[in-house]
C-alpha cells in the first residue's frame, strides 16, 4: 500500500468588521481574516497539506490570490477542487489533523461542526478528522489578536491498495 503524508500552514491578519470562517464554519466574532478569499486558514492549511502529500505544489499555485476568479471564494470550494486533484491522482484521505491558533473567540463550540463539514468535503468519517484550537497565551501576533494561523497534517493512501 502506498502511503503519503503532507503538512500545511496558513496565516491571515485579523481585522474588525470582517466575517470569520474556520473549518468551513461561520464563527460568531467581531473580527475576521483579511484575505483575497474568505480567509479560512484551517481549510487553506488543509489544502496545502493535501497538495504537499502528493508533491502537487501549494494552494497559491492552484488558486492564486491575484486571480479575480478566486476573489471572495468560499474556501470549501477550494477544498472540493483540491480533493478532485487528490482523487484524480488515485488517492484517498486516511485522516487529517488540524490545529487552529486564535486568541479569541473561543472555538470549542464550533469544533464538532468543523469536523463534520471537513469530513463531508473529504468523503471520510468525522472520526477521521481532528480539529484542535489553541491560544498562544497572549504571545506574538496571534496573542495580540492581530492574526490567526492553522497547521494541518494528512495521511493519504492509494485507492484499491
Amino acid at each position: 500500500m502506498k502511503i503519503r503524508t503532507g503538512n500545511g500552514y496558513d496565516v491571515h491578519a485579523l481585522a474588525e468588521g470582517l466575517p470569520l470562517y474556520l473549518g468551513g464554519v461561520r464563527i460568531e466574532s467581531n473580527i475576521g481574516c483579511v484575505a483575497h478569499s474568505d480567509g479560512d486558514v484551517a481549510i487553506h492549511a488543509l489544502c496545502d497539506a493535501l497538495l504537499g502529500a502528493l508533491a502537487m505544489g501549494d494552494i497559491g499555485q492552484h488558486f492564486p490570490d491575484t486571480s479575480e476568479e478566486f476573489r471572495g471564494i468560499d474556501s470549501k470550494i477550494l477544498l472540493s477542487k483540491t480533493m478532485d486533484m487528490v482523487s484524480g491522482a488515485g488517492y484517498v484521505v486516511g485522516n487529517a489533523d488540524i490545529t487552529i491558533a486564535l486568541q479569541r473567540p473561543k472555538l470549542a463550540p464550533y469544533i464538532l461542526a468543523m469536523r463534520g463539514v471537513l469530513a463531508g468535503l473529504m468523503s471520510v468519517e468525522v472520526s477521521d478528522v481532528s480539529v484542535k484550537a489553541t491560544t498562544t497565551e497572549k504571545l506574538g501576533f496571534v496573542g495580540r489578536s492581530e492574526g490567526c494561523e492553522a497547521y494541518a497534517s494528512v495521511l493519504l493512501y492509494e485507492k484499491n491498495s
